[in-house]
């Protein structure tokens, strides 16, 4: 049979297939459209601010007749961003680096080990997640004072690490256990020590826990406030978000400047996700369908 008679006779096929309106999917792009436009308005919104001069922040159009980029002039001087910006990446980036070092180990540890009061010590760490931040922030500063590392960088990376390994530990116990443990069984016949097996077999295959929980510190450790601005006296070691909410006045507010910051800081949350969304899903979506 040549390839015309092949091309024809699939012509042909779908000449004969009946057309069906994709009803499901219409009232679902129906339902979901003003929900995504409600979703992406304060964004909008924050950018076009950012771009506006200041005397038609709230009287002017939805879209700014004039575009202006002094905002984000006055928002990269007025604050020394590049340093506060400098400042969020580090910190954002050796916490989450410490939060995976403990949540993957400690993971491991609990889903696959076996040793004494297991349960129980889960248990306890689990605890630690029913406190609120708020209600520790005075005993975590006098504590930090007491060691000597209140007003450093280095005793807000301890409270930072500290406070959210066990949320990432719950969550990378979730992901080992999905893993048969047959494939611990024969890397231990085949000689492979504890370590050996954590780094090279089962760590791989949690790639996807890994983005959820780079994903969910990331967030948090970039947009956290409270607790950076408690500790932290000194103003050059400040991160990115409490510098910002200085651009504030009690009595009148520089619009412009301040969503100018804002849309500046939102870029690297944005990369971040964009680059491990695929995995994040993925995580997401794992032990959704059974095998």
């Amino acid at each position: 049979m040549s390839a015309s008679t092949v091309e024809q006779d699939r012509r042909t096929a779908e000449q004969h297939v009946p057309f069906r309106f994709p009803l499901g999917k219409s009232f679902a792009a129906f339902v979901l459209a003003p929900f995504c436009v409600l979703m992406a308005f304060p964004f909008v919104w924050m950018l076009l601010t950012s771009l506006r001069e200041p005397s038609t922040i709230f009287g002017g159009p939805i879209i700014p007749d004039k575009l202006t980029f002094a905002g984000y002039s006055t928002a990269w001087t007025k604050i020394e961003f590049p340093l506060h910006f400098w400042n969020s990446v580090w910190i954002t980036s050796v916490t989450v680096v410490g939060v995976l070092v403990f949540a993957t180990l400690s993971g491991y540890a609990f889903a696959k080990l076996d040793f004494p009061f297991r349960n129980t010590l889960f248990v306890l760490l689990l605890t630690t997640l029913m406190m609120p931040s708020t209600a520790l922030i005075i005993p975590l500063y006098l504590q930090l004072k007491t060691l000597g590392l209140l007003d450093t960088q280095t005793g807000l990376l301890v409270l930072y690490i500290s406070g959210s390994a066990p949320f990432a530990m719950f969550l990378m116990r979730a992901f080992f256990q999905t893993l048969p443990d047959e494939l611990i069984e024969a890397a231990r016949v085949d000689g492979g020590s504890e370590l050996v097996i954590f780094w090279r077999v089962i760590l791989p295959l949690t790639r996807p826990g890994i983005a959820t929980v780079v994903i969910f510190q990331f967030l948090q450790t970039w947009n956290e406030f409270l607790i950076a601005n408690t500790v932290l006296r000194d103003t050059d070691a400040l991160p990115l978000q409490p510098v910002l909410f200085t651009l504030m006045g009690q009595y009148s507010t520089n619009w412009p400047a301040l969503t100018a910051g804002l849309t500046l800081s939102v870029v690297p949350v944005v990369l971040v996700y964009v680059r491990m969304q695929r995995q994040f899903v993925a995580g997401m979506m794992l032990g959704a369908v059974k095998n």
